[in-house]
């Protein structure tokens, strides 16, 4: 495959970053003395830039056709302004930096996708192939920083997502500019609202909102639920770990998956397999082989959904409208449905706990129902 290395490389350091931010940042809050309301409303804002800002930058990206600028451009201005993060230690601070930081990490992500699938050409149905490494990337941030912080604390996380951010930009430098039209509304007769009005493709949206906000308890409060438990940092981060190595097995098959199968069913199948995840976790208490089994289920919850749904979503938009298609993608589930889930998750772990993985559970399969229901398994292939 065309410049799979380079890509490959920038999948690793940018979900390196996730690993180090998603299992631990919380707990770094935490120790900070953030209240569980502050931190579900902290985690919840990275989600809420990410509503608006991969659009803003893939309507410029599009129509521009400088989409390598702008994912170099948000990557530097991202590692510039987190850089206060070593002094930040109020709510209000802290909110600012995510803001600020989180408008331009937002900007990276989709039209790397886009990128990605433009630079392997013939070859984008591989795309599971280059994207694994990103979860490899993950898998080894989350293992290395357990072990770390087990034994330093969480003090050295800004040091680690600082330093990520920079070796990220770096990793930009070495990109391939991909085969990109410039997007023209006249040239394609179609316009995103016509592409919005399908209701597959409306109703995918809405699953992916729901997805997303399944995950609320889990991005925002899982680590600190083990902790609770009496599990170390490195028991935490090791569960963390086996649900991306489940995603990983999954990215090498799910070029095959995706010939033989329907993708609505796909993404059906992995909504039914994430709401059985959530409830296994409610179930497991301390049960260790039990909240390993459910992490298994990764594979599913994020991805199998996850790849079904970038090819989705290019597939429905085509290649000039294909940066708006993955962004309006990831603004709807990782912003809205991601920010929606942390936010509610923060007002009411203290009250609820554990019972809010129940509640994801039954949002996991209600968006199942809604795209069997809404017909959206019986689009065109």
């Amino acid at each position: 495959m065309p410049y799979y290395w380079r890509l490959s490389g920038f999948y690793f350091f940018y979900f390196g970053l996730l690993g180090t931010l998603v299992p631990y940042w919380s707990l770094y809050l935490k120790d900070l003395g953030f209240s569980a309301a502050a931190i579900g409303a902290l985690m919840a804002i990275p989600q809420l830039t990410k509503i608006g800002a991969p659009n803003l930058w893939g309507w410029l990206a599009d129509r521009s056709g400088q989409r390598l600028r702008i994912i170099r451009a948000g990557n530097l201005l991202a590692a510039i302004v987190f850089l206060p993060v070593f002094w930040v230690d109020t709510f209000w601070s802290m909110a600012a930096l995510l803001v600020s930081f989180s408008f331009f990490w937002n900007a990276v992500l989709a039209q790397f996708e886009v990128l990605t699938l433009q630079s392997l050409g013939r070859q984008s149905h591989r795309y599971s192939h280059v994207r694994l490494w990103g979860s490899v990337g993950f898998i080894v941030a989350v293992l290395v920083l357990g072990e770390v912080l087990d034994r330093v604390g969480t003090g050295v996380l800004p040091w680690a997502l600082s330093g990520l951010l920079w070796l990220l930009w770096l990793g930009t430098l070495t990109l391939p500019a991909g085969n990109a039209p410039r997007a023209q509304a006249e040239g394609q007769g179609v316009s995103v609202w016509q592409i919005l009005c399908r209701p597959a493709v409306s109703l995918f949206l809405v699953a992916a909102f729901l997805m997303q906000l399944s995950h609320g308890p889990y991005y925002t409060f899982y680590s600190i639920y083990l902790e609770a438990l009496g599990f170390s940092k490195f028991i935490v981060g090791l569960l963390w770990s086996l649900g991306v190595v489940a995603e990983v097995g999954l990215f090498l098959i799910m070029h095959r998956l995706l010939a033989r199968f329907h993708i609505p069913w796909l993404l059906v199948a992995s909504l039914l397999l994430a709401s059985l995840r959530w409830l296994m976790i409610g179930v497991a208490g301390d049960s260790l082989w039990l909240l390993a089994l459910a992490q298994l289920l990764h594979a599913a919850s994020f991805g199998s959904f996850h790849a079904a749904s970038i090819a989705w979503v290019h597939r429905q938009f085509g290649e000039a409208l294909a940066g708006q298609g993955q962004a309006l993608y990831s603004s709807l589930g990782f912003g809205a449905g991601w920010a929606a889930g942390a936010g509610l998750s923060g007002l009411l772990w203290e009250q609820w706990g554990v019972l809010l993985f129940f509640v994801a559970s039954l949002v996991a399969a209600v968006a199942a129902s809604l795209l069997i229901v809404g017909g959206a398994t019986r689009s065109p292939r």
